[in-house]
């Protein structure tokens, strides 16, 4: 509905501010509408882009700003609010106060914020640590229900492809696949189908068909990254058919395979920041691979190596001339492309493995691809 006059009125109003320069419209600001320009101006206020006067900012106790959090909740929908609060944080420097737990109990859970919170993670009192992990459990339980489900599927089904033979045994026969690979051949004077091409399930269906190598770079740019590649860990850690390494850098580089049945302590195991030796993550990586034409390797950075450069791409060249599949995502989030080193981009390609941003949602197709080695499904620039 577009809206009558009146309420044209009372938007313009919203929009020129609280200020008493602003009365152009001839109307005030009152009752809900005085306090959520309030909620504005406490943050843009301040040196913004709404001017100085409009507002005294949120100060710097965790109480006001508590209040401030729950009142932007009451005026503003949840995507709103969440982008509020990472501009709090970013341009009135609030980071110190999500040290404390009654500023945690107020916020508005999301992928940044976890970001924000690990990144703070080394400087957490112990009174803040448990509240902290309370906020981040919920953000990943909530991812774990958003992603799980398809990914399971979308991969147990490129596994299953995967193994299907075409000389099965007679009791290995996938038979309503075979018919419908050899429709072509149906002779109807004796209403059959000639089965030209049999279409078998694998042998070996339970065991452990593909090994995944999630090698995620943990500097500071990466924080949302970080957080998906976890969830999906766990998730692939899940699954019986795949063997799942999750492996984080910076300029050293550490193991978390072993803390994948809880995605919360992968990334509290997680340090972000720091520089990047993605060259060294890579070697480690290399050296955990047992077989090489059943191994998946996911490498997860902006490509600002700080490394040594020839003797990445020649590991990279390397494990893809054994037989793995090896994919370069610059980052997982829903964001869009990252800032990322473009050479080292075009170097990658250059060797077969194209490096580009994926979203969550798109994460399970590109891993069903490089399981069944056929082309990625990489998203239009």
């Amino acid at each position: 509905m577009r809206p009558d006059g009146d309420e044209r009125l009372r938007r313009w109003r919203l929009v020129l501010g609280g200020e008493p320069g602003a009365e152009g419209t001839g109307r005030a600001l009152t009752g809900a509408d005085a306090a959520m320009d309030g909620a504005l101006a406490a943050l843009y206020g301040a040196g913004g882009s709404r001017g100085k006067d409009r507002g005294a900012g949120l100060g710097a106790s965790a109480p006001s700003v508590a209040r401030w959090l729950g009142d932007i909740r009451t005026y503003f929908p949840s995507s709103v609010v969440q982008v509020m609060q990472r501009d709090a944080i970013e341009r009135l420097g609030l980071s110190a106060l999500l040290l404390e737990p009654e500023m945690l109990e107020a916020v508005e859970a999301d992928v940044h914020l976890v970001g924000t919170l690990l990144s703070l993670n080394k400087a957490m009192p112990e009174t803040t640590r448990e509240t902290a992990r309370a906020v981040v459990r919920k953000v990943v339980e909530d991812l774990e229900k958003r992603l799980a489900t398809r990914t399971r599927a979308t991969l147990d089904g490129a596994l299953d492809r995967s193994t299907r033979i075409s000389r099965p045994r007679h009791r290995d026969i996938d038979w309503d696949r075979t018919i419908r690979a050899n429709l072509k051949n149906y002779l109807p004077e004796h209403g059959t189908v000639v089965p030209e091409r049999l279409v078998g399930h694998g042998r070996a269906a339970r065991g452990v068909k593909k090994d995944v190598v999630l090698c995620i770079d943990q500097s500071g740019s990466m924080a949302a990254s970080v957080v998906y590649a976890s969830v999906f860990g766990a998730v692939l850690a899940s699954m019986r058919s795949i063997a799942t390494r999750l492996v984080v850098f910076d300029t050293a580089v550490v193991d978390l395979t072993d803390q994948l049945d809880d995605p919360v302590d992968v990334l509290f195991g997680t340090q972000l920041g720091g520089g990047t030796d993605i060259n060294r993550a890579l070697a480690y990586c290399q050296s955990q691979i047992t077989r090489p034409a059943d191994t998946v390797v996911v490498l997860i950075s902006d490509l600002y190596e700080g490394g040594i450069r020839d003797e990445m791409l020649k590991r990279v060249a390397a494990m893809k001339a054994s037989g793995v599949q090896f994919v370069a995502l610059l980052a997982l989030s829903d964001e869009g492309a990252p800032a990322y080193d473009r050479e080292h981009a075009s170097a990658l390609a250059a060797l077969g493995a194209p490096a580009f941003a994926c979203t969550p949602d798109l994460f399970p197709e590109v891993m069903a691809a490089a399981i069944e080695r056929r082309p990625l499904p990489i998203p239009e620039a």
